[in-house]
């Protein structure tokens, strides 16, 4: 997958270290995925979670994180829209 938003998990890791080396890991994989279904992600990434419009919660660091992907399986393309603490994603309202 081409993933976009690589910048948002940069300055998010700048403020939560302990965050950085499993969004990294995130990243790396993701770009050498090749999704083409929820199902795919489901297979891999057991708790994520499936919200409208092809976006996708992915628990991060035994579920300490939330990541918010939008992709777009048919051009290959995961963009990154949201990354904060569990705490953080409660308030959201996605």
């Amino acid at each position: 997958m081409k993933v976009l938003g690589r910048n948002l998990l940069t300055e998010f890791s700048a403020r939560h270290a302990h965050a950085k080396a499993a969004l990294d890991a995130w990243f790396d994989e993701a770009e050498s995925a090749h999704w083409k279904t929820p199902q795919d992600i489901k297979n891999r990434h057991r708790s994520a979670d499936f919200l409208s419009d092809n976006r996708v919660i992915f628990n991060i660091k035994g579920n300490h994180y939330r990541l918010v992907v939008k992709v777009r399986y048919q051009h290959g393309i995961a963009r990154v829209e949201w990354v904060g603490t569990h705490a953080e994603y409660d308030k959201k309202r996605f």
